[in-house]
């Protein structure tokens, strides 16, 4: 992995019906997008993958918010029934609400809004899409289950969406075809060649990087 810039990241909270959720925002200088993540499978803001991910897209002059779906006593619940990551209605709802939060604050509502997902958090991205279309203009999914959710929700998905999905992952890449098949929006499954799920190997990780951030600046600045 290569260095970074450093950027300024603010600790946030986000008050949502039902709970306080965790994040950590940051707005590079001159950004006029941001791209928030939906981590899954029992990862968090903390996740090194997604952070290395929000690195390159902030070098890139794109904001990022890295936050939990759940509150740190549904984690320790999680931790022990991995049952909660793979309740994908409350997961996309609490994708919705941290939407309609950044709609409704008084900085951030002016930037291009996308959405990056992993794992089971690309379910809630679409889903979060399918149910907020005019505020969502771009969604990048990195190993996800987007077959989680409703197919009817990946049908009203209007933002475009990029599938990516490590090589060796056959049966997530099977998934992801499922998903895509479904989609009635502008499209697309990148495939790393030589990646497993988790993009552990040498430059792999950089790549979705590369990929999300080309996407990203098309999709939510035109450049």
């Amino acid at each position: 992995m290569s260095p970074h810039t450093s950027h300024d990241t603010n600790e946030v909270r986000i008050h949502t019906r039902e709970a306080e959720l965790e994040g950590f925002l940051t707005l590079p200088a001159d950004c006029r997008a941001i791209v928030v993540f939906a981590h899954g499978s029992g990862s968090s803001r903390f996740s090194p993958r997604n952070t290395y991910i929000a690195d390159i897209l902030n070098d890139a002059s794109l904001a990022t918010l890295l936050f939990d779906l759940l509150t740190a006593e549904e984690n320790e619940i999680d931790m022990v029934t991995r049952e909660l990551r793979f309740d994908i209605p409350l997961l996309t709802k609490r994708q919705i609400e941290v939407v309609d939060w950044l709609c409704q604050h008084n900085e951030l509502k002016k930037l291009s809004l996308g959405l990056f997902g992993a794992s089971t958090g690309s379910a809630a991205a679409l889903g979060a899409a399918a149910a907020r279309p005019d505020a969502v203009k771009a969604v990048v999914s990195r190993g996800g289950r987007p077959d989680l959710g409703p197919r009817e929700d990946l049908q009203r998905v209007r933002a475009p969406t990029l599938l990516i999905v490590g090589g060796l992952d056959t049966q997530v890449i099977e998934m992801n075809e499922e998903a895509a098949s479904n989609l009635q929006v502008e499209n697309r499954i990148e495939i790393v060649p030589g990646a497993t799920h988790l993009f552990e190997e040498p430059g792999k990780l950089e790549e979705v990087g590369r990929l999300a951030t080309a996407w990203f600046l098309a999709h939510l600045t035109g450049r």
